[in-house]
């Protein structure tokens, strides 16, 4: 009897001994979800020993990756920011604060028998142009004002006449009258604006709600823009669009790329509200290149003028016209009396014989589709004085007239 009971315990020993460990390894196995009830014990344990080191392994491994990975965005957002920080502090010291007093006269308020006169302060931006002292901004920022306020990162502020302007352009030219011996001047780098891509990066300098030295980015969301130019009747083209936040008092601030080069003029936004709403316009560097040195020799720039106003066909005007369907050029509404276009013989609509005009389909051989075709090549591919070839379509026959240009006259203007 005591024998039989001896047995028996060591038979439950045995079997509580193989329960346990059998609950451990489901425990391990269903952790690991390799569970498999026909693996003998030993071959479990081993193989639950492999695996769990290659686990192990596998989330060094992921976990190396995910460290190596951090590292490369960090270097690559550390090269980015370093990128920018170097192009601010290498021309954040070229860029300006603008500060002019404009006197305004209110007619319907007399004071002692005289129009009451208050003065109000713009503030805007710039930037050095040459190591004479000379500086580039807007003529918004500076209309109206015969002397303005330059004012450098390093807080030194300095007087400026502005010695030329062109309104067309909305560019100016200041020249510094005080001493700038104590002032390192860099002048800023114009870049080539033609060879800007949609999406590269760029960088705008100024001094937004007169928070002077910010800087903001972004990218060129597109070129060749034509960019109205309020009161003056003529369109500013090649502008460059861009979402870097522009805002009030950085116009006449340089757009930048990653070189540092200037690219542009920012000078405008488009918005509903008055706010930025990532559409900013800058003036092209070709632009400011090429009428700059005028404003400095002669304070002005004289445009190349045509003297029409047109609108680019569509394909309902072209079927009234008796053209083929897609026929592209620009249909001439009026020409300037006097005017070049005038003088050579160029003829717009009538509506006393309801007379249709003639339509430019080329000028000097550039095929010409829109109004816009014939802005951009007058502006940039000419000058005062320079004899062109239009193509015209007139009662149904192509023709060439000769056409000299002459300077734009000031205020009233035509669209060419």
């Amino acid at each position: 009897m005591q024998k039989a009971i001896v047995i028996l315990i060591v038979i439950t020993t045995v079997l509580s001994s193989i329960i346990a460990m059998q609950s451990y390894y489901d425990k391990g196995l269903s952790v690991l979800q390799l569970f498999s009830t026909t693996a003998p014990a030993n071959a479990i344990l081993q193989g639950q020993n492999q695996n769990q080191n290659s686990y192990n392994g596998s989330q060094q491994t992921n976990a190396e990756t995910a460290i190596q990975s951090n590292q490369t965005v960090s270097t690559v957002l550390d090269y980015e920011s370093a990128t920018l920080n170097k192009v601010f502090k290498e021309t954040g010291g070229s860029v300006v604060q603008i500060t002019s007093k404009v006197k305004t006269v209110l007619p319907n308020i007399i004071i002692n028998g005289n129009p009451y006169e208050s003065q109000s302060t713009r503030l805007g931006s710039g930037f050095v142009y040459d190591t004479e002292g000379r500086i580039v901004t807007n003529n918004h920022v500076v209309d109206g004002a015969k002397t303005v306020d330059v004012t450098f990162v390093d807080g030194n502020i300095y007087s400026a006449n502005v010695v030329g302007t062109d309104t067309f352009s909305d560019l100016a030219l200041l020249q510094i009258t005080d001493n700038l011996d104590s002032e390192h001047l860099t002048p800023l780098v114009l870049g080539n604006s033609s060879l800007l891509q949609v999406g590269q990066q760029v960088i705008a300098i100024g001094n937004p709600f007169g928070l002077s030295d910010t800087m903001t980015t972004g990218i060129v969301s597109q070129v060749g823009r034509l960019l109205p130019n309020p009161g003056m009747g003529f369109s500013i083209p090649s502008a460059v669009q861009t979402d870097a936040a522009i805002n009030p008092g950085n116009s006449g601030g340089p757009l930048l790329d990653l070189q540092g080069h200037v690219i542009g003029v920012n000078t405008a936004i488009k918005s509903t509200t008055g706010e930025f709403s990532g559409i900013g316009f800058a003036i092209p560097s070709n632009t400011v290149a090429r009428i700059v040195p005028s404003l400095m020799k002669y304070g002005k720039f004289d445009h190349p003028w045509l003297g029409i106003s047109g609108t680019s066909l569509t394909p309902e005007l072209a079927d009234q016209l008796g053209l083929l369907h897609n026929f592209k050029g620009v249909l001439i509404a009026s020409v300037t009396p006097g005017g070049p276009a005038d003088v050579a013989g160029i003829v717009g609509a009538s509506k006393d014989d309801e007379r249709s005009g003639d339509v430019i389909t080329a000028i000097n051989g550039h095929d010409i589709k829109r109004i816009d075709d014939i802005i951009f090549y007058i502006e940039e591919q000419t000058s005062v004085g320079d004899n062109v070839v239009l193509t015209v379509q007139r009662d149904g026959q192509s023709q060439d007239v000769i056409v000299s240009l002459q300077p734009r006259p000031l205020p009233e203007m035509q669209t060419g």
